[in-house]
């Protein structure tokens, strides 16, 4: 019965379980794959976004899914784009955690603002699949196959970026700079696999489980599913990202931090793609109201203010934090009050 709520004080009691769960497993990620970029030699920006942005959004991938299969596309997509808001929001947290200058000052580096530039690409297809003509095959838009080969094609820029840049950001006092640690370089390799293995299945459980959860509380509340997707699953399924971006802030991975969440955002996207896939009534993007959009364009928004921040590198003394989370954060609270204005329909 736990595991299969019908009734509401059930549902929120897994939903909180569950919660629990995806934060305590997201503690111990960031050491993980820390290690993990060392090891394999990956660097900091790629391990951010490929292993720690896709471990930490198995959980949101799995409701987003879930949600389509049964006929919610609703619910599916405003946990999707409310979940890359909520990350977003998240890296302003992690800025006031550093406090010997602006995160995004002191996490310089190319791969990321090439990470925001492919972010901002995916978001403007998903925009474009909304307005575009209702024309699908096999259930499934356009958009959705274009979606998955701008996301291998520009993981693939990132990676040449990295490997032969064009551009290096100034270094200066307070730049932090990738490099391997030297006990990270002894760890096991395969310990360190298994462990990361085991804890994206346990995230990814927590999704599934998330999603029934957030059904009945949906049901039963009479809360709308948007509502529920941009408040409730988005927040909870993007704990990974939070907990492991303060730790990587604490352990010194700067650009860790900074690529977990934009990488993870990235990959996000295509939880609209798979959605798709999942939804059997036609094209997804053309099932949900247009409320919805709105969190498209605020995404675009903060996302483009984040790379203006990595851009700028404003400077600020200890403890203070740069423009662009200050505007982040009243993007995301703008939001919120236009979904609280509308009564709950956004």
């Amino acid at each position: 019965m736990f595991l299969n709520p019908t009734s509401l004080p059930l549902a929120i009691g897994l939903f909180i379980a569950m919660t629990a769960v995806i934060g305590v497993v997201g503690t111990r990620l960031a050491r993980v794959v820390d290690e993990l970029a060392d090891r394999t030699g990956l660097g900091e920006a790629i391990a951010g976004a490929v292993l720690l942005g896709m471990v930490t959004s198995l959980s949101g991938i799995m409701v987003s899914v879930s949600a389509a299969w049964g006929g919610r596309p609703e619910l599916a997509m405003s946990n999707a784009l409310g979940g890359i808001a909520a990350q977003t929001l998240f890296l302003t947290i992690a800025d006031i955690c550093y406090r010997r200058a602006n995160l995004e000052h002191a996490a310089a580096s190319l791969g990321n603002i090439m990470q925001g530039a492919l972010l901002l690409c995916l978001l403007a297809l998903i925009m474009v699949g909304r307005f575009a003509p209702e024309l699908t095959l096999w259930q499934v838009h356009p958009v959705t196959p274009l979606l998955f080969f701008a996301y291998v094609f520009g993981l693939r820029l990132v990676s040449q970026t990295q490997s032969d840049p064009m551009w290096n950001p100034a270094r200066t006092y307070e730049t932090r700079v990738d490099e391997p640690e030297e006990d990270n370089l002894k760890r096991s390799l395969g310990r360190l696999l298994a462990t990361f293995a085991i804890f994206g299945a346990l995230i990814g459980l927590a999704g599934w489980l998330l999603e029934r959860s957030a059904t009945v509380i949906a049901e039963e509340s009479g809360i709308s599913q948007a509502a529920v997707g941009i408040l409730l699953t988005s927040v909870a399924t993007s704990l990974p990202e939070l907990v492991t971006t303060v730790a990587a802030v604490r352990r010194g991975a700067l650009t860790l931090a900074v690529s977990g969440i934009i990488g993870g955002n990235a990959f996000d996207t295509l939880f609209a793609a798979v959605s798709d896939v999942a939804y059997r009534d036609g094209s997804i993007y053309h099932a949900i109201p247009d409320s919805v959009s709105l969190w498209i364009a605020l995404a675009l928004l903060m996302n483009t203010v984040l790379i203006a921040g990595l851009v700028r590198r404003q400077r600020e003394g200890p403890g203070r934090i740069g423009f662009e989370s200050v505007a982040i954060i009243v993007c995301y609270l703008i939001g919120i009050a236009i979904m609280v204005g509308s009564g709950g329909k956004a």
